[in-house]
């Protein structure tokens, strides 16, 4: 159902045949004979990649019976292998955008914010100048996120108390963001010119700037697409809707690439990893990959629990060279 609301607002038909009892090899076949009926001049070719195992070698060998060609497109490599007649590998196009590749993946609804082609100069420096002062930096990232996330009431302000008042790195971090135009500082008080600045204090900067990284690399790796602050929505039958949100995403050879970002220390990094292995099982299937970008170090557990999971990190001083990271961690996909 899902691929099918991709293919017919471009005019491919589509016809649904149910097989009553996958596991039931003869009921497969026969099936797949009457299917082949309907088409005596031929016209029809078998993708024998999905479904189960005994599904494709039953529709397999009904297509041999028949003479119609079949084919199996390689998970990784992003090719069409024919199995019937012999005929070269053909390379497929890398054509597909995000909001499509989502929707065939079950997405009710994808929001990708219309218009964002760059980030800022002022984003920028000041971007520039959080990464070069990392170590100086680190720990009081986390009252600025705090104070943004406080600031979210209708007057968009929050009031520094007499702990953080006193703590000098932290003022000197406020005074980076004023001076971008982020936010403004009187007294104890620290308010933000609107709902975006907010956003970018509150951790928004580094997504902008992962963002603005794949921007860069988008023609030298070939990227096919790319956004930030992608909201995915299901919604399931009978329940509440579900809504997902995705830092930045991006396709490459035809898979999904998400990338988390985080500015702040988290607790429980394995509950974070985990969430992130399912949000690319759910979003991106099999062949579907992920990146955690932390301005802050992970633990050695963490990063052995990342690995597992197969997560590629780009984490503290690795931000310096986000670019790179990003890069060989995209060419890989090929």
């Amino acid at each position: 159902r899902a691929l099918e609301t991709i293919f017919k607002p471009r005019g491919i038909s589509v016809e649904s045949c149910p097989i009553a009892d996958p596991w039931n090899a003869e009921q497969v076949s026969d099936k797949v004979l009457d299917i082949l009926c309907h088409y005596p001049d031929g016209d029809i070719a078998l993708n024998a990649t999905g479904g189960t195992k005994l599904m494709s070698i039953a529709a397999c060998e009904a297509f041999r019976s028949a003479n119609a060609p079949i084919y199996y497109v390689h998970p990784r490599h992003d090719r069409l292998l024919w199995l019937s007649p012999k005929l070269p590998p053909h390379e497929l196009a890398d054509r597909l955008k995000l909001k499509d590749y989502l929707m065939a993946y079950g997405a009710d609804q994808v929001d990708i914010p219309a218009g964002v082609q760059g980030v800022p100069l002022g984003i920028q420096e000041l971007t520039h100048q959080l990464l070069a002062g990392i170590d100086r930096y680190a720990d009081e990232l986390g009252a600025l996120n705090y104070l943004a996330y406080q600031a979210d009431n209708p007057l968009l302000n929050a009031r520094i108390d007499h702990t953080r008042q006193s703590r000098p790195v932290l003022w000197e971090l406020l005074e980076l963001f004023e001076s971008a135009g982020i936010c403004r500082l009187e007294h104890r008080l620290i308010s933000f010119p609107d709902q975006s600045a907010r956003f970018i204090a509150n951790g928004g900067w580094l997504e902008m700037h992962t963002y603005a990284a794949c921007l860069q690399l988008k023609q030298k790796c070939g990227i096919q697409d790319v956004a930030c602050n992608i909201v995915i929505q299901r919604h399931p039958a009978g329940k509440t809707a579900v809504k997902n949100e995705i830092d930045v995403g991006l396709i490459h050879a035809n898979r999904l690439h998400l990338i988390e970002c985080k500015t702040k220390h988290v607790e429980k990094n394995s509950d974070m990893l985990y969430k992130l292995d399912s949000l690319r099982d759910l979003m991106g299937g099999l062949q579907g990959r992920v990146m955690l970008i932390s301005f802050n170090s992970l633990d050695k557990a963490s990063r052995a629990r990342a690995s597992e999971l197969d997560i590629a990190l780009c984490c503290h001083s690795d931000l310096k060279h986000l670019q790179q990271h990003l890069a060989n961690w995209i060419i890989a996909s090929r």
